[in-house]
């Protein structure tokens, strides 16, 4: 029996006890199986693993959902027709989409991967607000949160960028408030791959994941192997950790923020935080308004306009849009 049976089996699941025992209550508690939830579903092994095993530990109420990114012309067709096939074999209802990410991504001025994300999450919000189910499983893995953590890392993130995985999470896509959770965080890919093999489950394989122009296959194949030989032990455990304990600290420093559903700053009560609370206010607020991929700079673009005396009253967004500050407000425009 693989180790991902045994610890489904076992009520141990995770990395560590106690981590263990709360993805557990969250899975058996918060998400019953009796529930009606999404599965993101691309056909690669991860994902075919996830809607598997929800299947198996007695998920019967789901809906599979597969974006075709339309990035491998005949071979995106074919993981569409492979996921159809495999969702059918095993009662599993499906919606489709499609969204051409290249156009996306050349029209929005965005990367492969941030335009593939949004995409995603756009269709997730359609079929949840159609089929009325708000909760999506994806099948993202403890190497996954390790590969994230450095590209956060590389990019100059803070503790809101270094655990910005959770195993559940709350986005807003447009009217749609989506839950997302990842049952697999504390799952290493080795695993995955040894539950395939012990079910003997086909799944499709992603050319591109062999790309090194790619920063994520750069960092899982070249620079996480290397530090393991250079450093002689696994780091993936510590740095899992690390990750971890980032994320519950961030969850409680939000709970500290005041409520960012205001359309407006004040810039007199915003001046009173310290500077650490000042970014994390306006990050707070920017992702309320669904202004995403942000980095520091333009934090603190915006932060740089409780200066009243500086001159500068308005700031660029991605996007085309602008920040700006009058009477004592800071608003989008």
């Amino acid at each position: 029996m693989s180790n991902l049976t045994q610890r489904y089996h076992s009520s141990d699941i995770g990395c560590e006890v106690a981590l263990n025992l709360i993805q557990n209550k969250i899975l058996l508690r918060t998400f019953p199986p009796d529930g009606r939830y999404l599965v993101g579903v691309s056909g690669g092994r991860d994902s075919i693993a996830l809607l598997h095993w929800l299947v198996a530990s007695g998920y019967k109420n789901l809906v599979a959902c597969h974006l075709n990114h339309q990035l491998r012309a005949s071979s995106s067709d074919r993981d569409a027709k492979f996921v159809q096939k495999f969702a059918s074999q095993h009662d599993v209802d499906l919606e489709m989409g499609s969204a051409n990410v290249r156009v996306i991504a050349a029209k929005r001025e965005m990367s492969i991967e941030a335009a593939a994300r949004e995409a995603r999450y756009n269709f997730f919000a359609q079929v949840a607000k159609q089929k009325r189910a708000h909760t999506i499983f994806v099948g993202h893995h403890a190497d996954d949160l390790v590969e994230t953590l450095f590209i956060n890392l590389f990019r100059g993130s803070g503790t809101t960028g270094l655990g910005g995985m959770r195993e559940v999470s709350k986005r807003r896509v447009e009217d749609v408030d989506l839950t997302i959770v990842r049952p697999f965080l504390g799952i290493w890919r080795r695993e995955i791959d040894e539950y395939i093999d012990e079910q003997r489950l086909k799944f499709r394989e992603d050319a591109s994941n062999k790309d090194l122009a790619a920063l994520r296959n750069r960092i899982r194949q070249r620079i996480i192997p290397y530090l393991e030989k250079t450093l002689g032990r696994n780091i993936r455990q510590n740095i899992w950790r690390a990750a971890m304990i980032a994320a519950e600290e961030e969850i409680w420093i939000e709970d500290q923020l005041p409520n960012a559903s205001d359309v407006e700053l004040s810039v007199a009560k915003l001046q009173k935080f310290p500077v650490a609370l000042q970014r994390r206010e306006i990050l707070k607020w920017l992702r309320a308004r669904e202004i995403v991929n942000v980095g520091f700079d333009v934090v603190e673009d915006i932060r740089s306009l409780l200066d009243v005396d500086s001159g500068v009253a308005k700031v660029n967004l991605p996007q085309d849009r602008h920040v700006r500050r009058r009477a004592g407000k800071i608003f989008i425009e």
